[in-house]
């Protein structure tokens, strides 16, 4: 019997792809905002990288503009937005036009997107992030969303299919959930929304579970000794949030309406 990788040639191999925890890969490329140099020139912001399958079609669009209205909120967080398609920078540049002159959507109309568009032709920085998924196609990229950190350390992937369109409240819950533990080091439990009560850490030893049983911390509500909930109000969240911010110009690859 031959081998299932001589059956299937090396041209078959399913591609890797990055994981959380893992460096984003690096990749230099043109944009409908000229050359990007990733991560480098957003080194010390969050950065949410996101592919669309494909110009000129009516889900993808309906995402463009939502990313669009969202920008004044995700810079609160210290955050830049990034699309990719396999699709040339004309193409990018001619669908982002008719959007802003023919598209009116959820009361949105002659919006201009300012977020760059990646151009991937050859499909390498789709390979480099597992966007592209054979089973769905091999010549659009699903819709993925990467949450990159300031380090450029990449923190969530979301992958949705071509017919579903992403769920943006989701998004920035979960740029404001990572922010929350990287700053205040507590964990977020089910539907966790800013303002809602947040978990403490479990403790490690058995003094500490026993120091948790009794109780003796203000403000703690233990459950049981590994669930404890603490309140971190909506408003000290974002506060912190924007204090741990550097004090640096935006990114070259981000435009100002």
């Amino acid at each position: 019997m031959n081998d299932i990788f001589d059956m299937c040639g090396a041209d078959d191999v399913a591609p890797t792809m990055p994981l959380i925890g893992d460096r984003a890969p690096e990749f230099v490329a043109e944009t409908t905002d000229g050359t990007v140099n990733f991560p480098a020139d957003y080194r010390g912001k969050w950065v949410i990288l996101f592919s669309h399958p494909s110009d000129f079609t009516s889900v993808c669009t309906s995402e463009f503009m939502t990313f669009q209205a969202m920008i004044p909120e995700f810079r609160e967080l210290n955050a830049d937005v990034i699309g990719l398609s396999i699709g040339t920078v004309s193409s990018h540049l001619a669908w982002l036009r008719d959007i802003q002159t023919d598209v009116e959507f959820r009361g949105w109309k002659n919006m201009e997107i300012t977020f760059p568009v990646i151009a991937d032709m050859k499909m390498e920085i789709a390979k480099k992030y597992g966007m592209l998924h054979a089973a769905a196609s091999d010549t659009m990229a699903v819709r993925a969303v990467f949450v990159i950190d300031p380090a450029g350390i990449i923190r969530t992937i979301l992958y949705y299919p071509a017919s579903l369109g992403r769920n943006f409240a989701e998004i920035k819950r979960i740029l404001m959930g990572l922010q929350m533990t990287d700053a205040f080091g507590y964990s977020a439990p089910a539907d966790w929304v800013p303002g809602d009560d947040v978990l403490v850490a479990a403790p490690k030893t058995s003094a500490g579970v026993q120091e948790r049983v009794q109780n003796k911390k203000s403000g703690w509500n233990v459950v049981t000794w590994f669930m404890t909930f603490t309140k971190l109000p909506a408003d000290m969240l974002l506060a912190k949030i924007k204090s741990k911010q550097p004090q640096e110009k935006p990114s070259k690859n981000t435009k100002k309406k």
